[in-house]
């Protein structure tokens, strides 16, 4: 795996690069700004970017817009998003154009070595991370209208673990259930969000996207 970093905070970013390389992964470059960070994907074509959201010169979305341009230029390119807060809109954004091959991570889930490693990998072959504290926070700020308080409390959980990227199996395992009793909760979740099946739609997507774009409302 090609690994660049872009991240402003020179210990962070020493650290990740460390990381990353304990791992045998390959980081090619490490980047401190958007600009940069660009253009080390232009020249290098990595498989992977871990990009900070707030970066030079504002300090607000520049991390965000610049992981959007990576992926335009670089068609398949798997992002790690990190952020220090739960910052709902730039979640929904990034995930509002699809969610393959991406993930949002708090920062302090970078010293969860395992925890971390695995987001990465899964991001890297496909997948989709999210931080299980973004997930909480914005499921406590959906609007009751939503269609997600029709859900039970285990129904929540089983979207939440979801949400974080994670397939039947581990869900089963998280929540100490069978396979059985996890595809018996999603189909409900997908019939009180009233997700009809439909092959131009991701229903385990859709039923993501949907609450994080109440969230943001």
């Amino acid at each position: 795996m090609r690994i660049v970093i872009a991240e402003d905070d020179p210990l962070l970013r020493e650290g990740l690069a460390l990381l990353l390389r304990a791992e045998g992964l390959d980081v090619v470059a490490t980047t401190d700004n958007p600009a940069d960070f660009l253009a080390a994907v232009d020249k290098h074509e990595p498989d992977t970017a871990v990009v900070d959201v707030r970066m030079p010169p504002t300090h607000t979305d520049e991390g965000i817009v610049a992981a959007v341009e990576a992926r335009r230029r670089r068609p398949g390119l798997a992002v790690l998003v990190l952020s220090a807060y739960v910052e709902q809109a730039f979640a929904t954004d990034l995930l509002g154009s699809g969610s393959a091959r991406l993930g949002y991570l708090l920062k302090e889930r970078v010293g969860r070595v395992t925890e971390f490693m695995e987001a990465l990998n899964r991001v890297a072959d496909g997948g989709t991370a999210i931080d299980p504290e973004v997930v909480a926070q914005l499921l406590a700020r959906t609007r009751a209208d939503s269609g997600l308080e029709r859900l039970s409390p285990r129904e929540r959980d089983v979207l939440a673990l979801m949400a974080e990227g994670l397939g039947n199996g581990a869900i089963a395992e998280r929540l100490v259930v069978t396979d059985g009793a996890v595809h018996k909760h999603i189909r409900s979740i997908f019939a009180k969000l009233d997700l009809a099946p439909d092959d131009s739609a991701d229903r385990r997507v859709t039923a993501v996207l949907r609450y994080l774009e109440e969230a943001r409302r």
